[in-house]
């Protein structure tokens, strides 16, 4: 195992110290490698006083668990050379513009190459005009009212940097508003109670503390850190410790994003009941296993397609499961006999260790050792459930897949349970959630998940959901999944990544040269370890089961990867964020003003409000009001202006496969004037030439 050995192992050696995770105590951090950590403060706007005793705060966490500090204010620390000694790299309380060029480049491939990011409080004030670090951090600093106490409601208890506090946490510090919620790209570990102090402005739901997996590597991002006070508080140092631990890949985590999930546990047993002997302590929100054999099981429903997500902890050598798929039974036994056990034990054989499939089908023990987290420390399963087939994840990675062939058994209905094992194994559970996969709902795939494929082939790639990609796509290669329900479908998501020319997806049913549902182009997303989203509206799908095709198209070789697609059902949600042209710049509405005939214009990419489209359909809005052709006109240079949304066909805009956006209308695309890339250049209308000056990038 890559380190579940090496950290596990001296657990059982008498005589060492594990700090306990209990109430607001220090998370602990048995037996981590050696590694070195960068602290990065360097200022270009306000600086906060307590710079010094976060450093010092970090110096001291290093000292107490095994890594090394140095810090620096310095931008030309961020030389490849010298970044490539340290697993990751902390701004604390940087702000405004503090590397040039070169070093953001340098520190652009240092994540690239799997490294770690850890922001704390201001690191969300910095660098506005740098789209990668942007998406780093996760959101951009807005504004912020008095310093003053608020309620943090804990969302996420198993990663390291929140495991150790309850499901509430009362502090005092200087809570930020954020431009955007980073809640759709980024794994929100804490969120604060707005109810509970003055001057939130995030509309009731405001992330303050997140995870990511992003451009090769992995980011964390906490909001508190602004006073002095902050750095002797013991549950944000254990804060802090976890996620640099994280940063630094020393512990793992699902950091994927999560919305839509029903609590099942998270505090209350109701609907659940205990089969056979034994049962679970329940405290502190959390479920502790005691003698057996036993199973506390969801009694309130049976369920069939589903994604099941919790967390799981095992003191030592002990042994549990998860069961699924299993008739209701007061008797333990029926749901072994009956149904599968996802395992947790890792230290029995191949098919009986911790993501086996008990007795059916082993894990990829490459991929789970990667993945699991020792004794003493949290771990999170997604079981994904779709008719017989379930894949198994472990801290967001892809360690398993079978498919019941069995038809005495059956996941196409049952129950779900935990297993209580039996005296002298003690397993705790936490955060026990349930997302249905029905008709009504979106439905993402793996994209490596595929039936058949010609051409294309599975790529393994840091930053990938479950690890890896489709890659290695050439023109004329496609992929397809069989048995996929398209009933209510009516748009297409993918998760792409692109250092080469990109291309186009076609979604098809049938065959390979099935009827094309629905086109969507993919850009040069800025390197290969630089995800994005591409969508497209689908029409003409078929309702019921089908085999869906994904057929790609461009010029030249390794067009791009695709991590996953989503099939998204009911109207296609809107989507926020910038419009990338001509030299990377954005689209930008001039001096962020708002009064009607209002300049649109090529700028650099700041994540100002002014660079904020929504897109929703054919309507592109930002600052409250719509993209529009001036006077409704169709000749070519008709300038391109913000105006109030008034459904004329001047505020209709059609993205085009080729990456041009077209104004139907007028039948001309959206055009950088004269092909200039200086800031401040008008847009306006022109013949459709699919020349650079016309590609544009949605959010």
């Amino acid at each position: 195992m890559r380190n579940f050995l090496r950290r596990v192992l001296p657990l059982a050696v008498a005589g060492i110290t594990i700090i306990a995770c209990t109430g607001t105590g220090m998370a602990a951090a048995a037996a981590d490698s050696a590694y070195k950590v960068l602290v990065f403060s360097k200022t270009a706007g306000f600086r906060h006083d307590s710079i010094a005793a976060g450093i010092q705060t970090i110096r001291d966490l290093g000292a107490a668990n095994g890594f090394a500090v140095d810090a620096t204010e310095d931008g030309g620390a961020f030389t490849a050379a010298n970044l490539g000694q340290y697993a990751a790299v902390v701004f604390l309380n940087t702000t405004g513009d503090v590397l040039d060029a070169g070093q953001q480049s340098a520190f652009e491939s240092y994540i690239g190459s799997g490294k770690g990011f850890a922001g704390v409080h201001a690191a969300a004030d910095t660098e506005y005009g740098w789209p990668f670090y942007g998406d780093l951090v996760g959101a951009w600093f807005a504004s912020h009212p008095a310093i003053q106490q608020a309620t943090v409601k804990v969302e996420d208890r198993a990663h390291a940097a929140t495991a150790h506090l309850g499901q509430t946490w009362p502090r005092t510090d200087e809570w930020y508003n954020y431009r955007t919620n980073p809640r759709s790209s980024a794994h929100v570990l804490a969120a604060l109670d707005e109810t509970s102090y003055s001057g939130g402005s995030m509309g009731g739901d405001h992330p303050i503390t997140w995870c990511k997996a992003t451009g090769g590597g992995r980011s964390f991002y906490t909001g508190g850190g602004h006073t002095l006070e902050s750095y002797g508080d013991s549950a944000f140092r254990a804060q802090l410790l976890g996620g640099i631990r994280y940063a630094a890949g020393q512990t793992e985590a699902d950091c994927r994003p999560e919305t839509g999930y029903t609590r099942l546990y998270d505090g209350s047993t109701a609907g659940w009941s205990q089969a056979g002997p034994g049962g679970f302590t329940n405290a502190n929100a959390t479920l502790t296993s005691t003698g057996g054999l036993g199973m506390l099981w969801y009694s309130a429903k049976e369920l069939r397609s589903y994604s099941l997500k919790l967390d799981w902890k095992l003191a030592g050598d002990d042994n549990s499961g998860v069961f699924i798929g299993f008739p209701a039974s007061d008797d333990p036994w029926s749901a072994v006999n009956n149904g599968y056990e996802i395992q947790i034990d890792a230290t029995d054989s191949a098919d009986r260790t911790t993501g086996s499939v008990y007795g059916f089908k082993s894990a990829d023990l490459a991929a789970r050792d990667a993945a699991l987290n020792p004794p003493g420390e949290w771990n999170t399963y997604e079981l994904l459930v779709e008719g017989e087939r379930v894949q198994v994840f472990l801290n967001g990675s892809k360690i398993n897949d079978f498919t019941n062939t069995d038809p005495a058994r059956s996941l196409q209905q049952g129950y779900i349970g935990i297993q209580n094992h039996g005296d002298g194994d003690e397993a705790a559970f936490r955060h026990i959630r349930l997302k249905e996969i029905g008709a009504s709902q979106d439905r993402t795939i793996e994209a490596e998940s595929y039936s058949a494929v010609s051409g294309a082939s599975p790529f393994s790639k840091t930053g990938a959901h479950g690890g890896r990609t489709l890659g290695y796509i050439d023109p004329g290669d496609w992929s397809s999944y069989a048995g996929v329900d398209l009933t209510g479908v009516t748009g297409f998501r993918a998760r792409v990544v692109s250092g080469g020319p990109g291309g186009t997806i076609q979604v098809r049913t049938g065959s390979a040269t099935g009827p094309i549902l629905g086109t969507v182009n993919v850009p040069n997303t800025g390197g290969w370890e630089t995800f994005a989203d591409v969508q497209t509206g689908l029409t003409g799908v078929p309702s019921g089961a089908q085999t869906l095709y994904l057929t790609y198209a461009g010029t030249g070789a390794g067009l791009f990867d695709l991590d996953d697609f989503t099939l998204v059902r009911g109207t296609p949600p809107a989507r926020t964020g910038p419009v990338r042209g001509l030299a990377g710049k954005c689209l930008d509405i001039s001096g962020a003003a708002t009064a009607d005939g209002t300049k649109v214009q090529l700028y650099t990419c700041n994540g100002t409000g002014a660079q904020q489209w929504t897109v929703n359909g054919q309507i592109l809005k930002a600052l409250g009001k719509c993209l529009d052709v001036s006077g409704g006109g169709s000749a070519n240079g008709t300038k391109v202006q913000l105006w109030t949304c008034n459904g004329t066909a001047a505020q209709n805009w059609t993205a085009q496969p080729d990456g041009t956006l077209k104004n139907p209308n007028s039948g001309r695309c959206l055009d950088v004037e004269g092909a200039n890339p200086a800031d401040g250049t008008q847009t306006i209308i022109w013949d459709c030439s699919n020349q650079a000056n016309q590609k544009w990038t949605l959010p």
